[in-house]
């Protein structure tokens, strides 16, 4: 399987957390949002990641002040 990762993400690790996260889900019995032949979570999950149908959040880390 060749994976194909979109522009959206800044490196190869992003993406494999992104579907990581997605393959719990869909472990946890939510629905995909994508015809596969795959019955595997984690083949499904970056399937839809690389569709684009796995929307993310990139969260900044909290500055910290020294008192």
């Amino acid at each position: 399987m060749t994976v194909r990762i979109p522009e959206q993400f800044d490196s190869k690790f992003r993406f494999i957390l992104v579907a990581a996260e997605r393959a719990k889900q869909l472990q946890a019995g939510a629905p995909p949002r994508i015809k596969t032949q795959s019955r595997k979570p984690a083949s499904i999950a970056v399937e839809e990641v690389e569709a684009n149908l796995v929307p993310f959040v990139i969260l900044k880390a909290k500055e910290t002040k020294e008192e």
